[in-house]
């Protein structure tokens, strides 16, 4: 049996496909941060996908911070460094390099590796910290809040 064509390797859903190029769009600056994205509809013929589909895939974009929409207008490019968290730990799916003739792993032009993994490491785990003691603070703010609830509830009720 032949071994499947390179495209067909690849499994994940169309809407990653559809965000992994937009992401590469946006980190090499083809569409630059405060630009408006091209509207759903042309995003939907440029990848051959339903609207749904580009829908999910601007979410994945929402979601990791690239993006921001503004309800009635559309969807904008965030600022971002652009040598920061998603160009540096980025790499290309396999089906995208093979395109382009590169292995895994490789980077792409503009995309740049950390030189110091460590730094980016004690980075990651002073963000994560700092959002933990934050997390506490709010939970000490909630059952506070809690408290106080029960207590004027307790306070308006009618004595028998």
């Amino acid at each position: 049996m032949s071994p499947a064509p390179e495209s067909k390797q690849d499994r994940r859903p169309p809407y990653q496909h559809a965000a992994d190029e937009l992401r590469r769009d946006i980190l090499q600056g083809r569409i630059k941060p405060g630009e408006q994205m091209p509207a759903i509809r042309e995003l939907q013929e440029r990848f051959g996908v339903a609207n749904m589909t580009m829908r999910s895939a601007l979410n994945v974009l929402r979601d990791e911070g690239l993006i921001y929409t503004i309800h009635g207008r559309g969807s904008f490019v965030a600022d971002h460094d652009g040598g920061g968290e998603f160009s540096a730990n980025y790499t290309a799916p396999a089906w995208y390099l093979s395109k382009k003739g590169q292995k895994p792993g490789q980077a792409e032009p503009g995309e740049g590796r950390p030189d110091d993994a460590e730094a980016a490491g004690a980075n990651l785990a002073e963000i994560l910290t700092s959002l933990r003691d934050e997390i506490r603070a709010l939970s000490a703010d909630h059952q506070e809040l809690r408290r106080e609830v029960e207590e004027l509830k307790t306070a308006q009720r009618p004595k028998s």
